[in-house]
């Protein structure tokens, strides 16, 4: 009888060992071998640049910069003529800040026009709260920040600090933008 008793207790021993030790002997077998559980897929929807780029450090004088005011911004930047592209443009613009409910006030959206290239969107008091900026340089900066492949104009997201992290192709679902957007809203303890 007291052989049952003596093993029971050995084996309940045993199990609160391993739930303690357990995991300590796990982190420092991983640590020294440098394996990771990390998932093979990817979650995002959008492009996240790496490494994150600081406007301020490469564009000092941007007109973006002092529009920033403690949010996320949404740019939209296009080389080319803005006729219909940007009509989308702004309208997804206004419909996927419309679409993040309470986090609207959290994300601004911005306009980009190249002053050399002929446009006729004349933004209505629909898409009033828009910043519309005209750079020249900050265009052609955002172009060369854009993956390679990536078709000319498209969305950038610009988090609270200054920073370049995210970009969109123009072809992407806006409910695939948002998802991506409410997921980094959701983890963002600025802005």
């Amino acid at each position: 009888m007291t052989r049952k008793k003596d093993s029971a207790g050995r084996l309940q021993f045993t199990l609160i060992a391993l739930v303690f030790f357990g995991p300590l002997i796990l982190a420092t077998g991983m640590y020294f071998t440098g394996a990771s559980f990390q998932p093979a897929g990817r979650t995002n929807n959008g492009d996240l640049l790496q490494p994150v780029i600081p406007i301020a450090d490469e564009l000092p004088d941007s007109s973006l910069l002092d529009n920033i005011g403690g949010r996320w911004l949404l740019l939209y930047s296009n080389n080319g003529a803005c006729e219909d592209a940007c009509d989308r443009a702004l309208y997804i613009l206004r419909q996927l800040r419309l679409t993040l409910g309470n986090d609207r006030d959290r994300l601004g959206r911005v306009l980009l026009r190249v002053a050399s290239a002929p446009d006729t969107v004349i933004p209505g008091e629909n898409y009033a709260g828009t910043i519309i900026l005209t750079d020249d340089a900050l265009s052609e900066w955002l172009q060369a920040k854009k993956p390679v492949a990536a078709a000319s104009g498209g969305y950038f997201l610009i988090d609270p600090l200054g920073n370049l992290v995210m970009y969109f192709s123009p072809e992407i679902d806006p409910s695939a933008m948002v998802e991506d957007i409410e997921h980094l809203l959701e983890l963002s303890r600025i802005g």
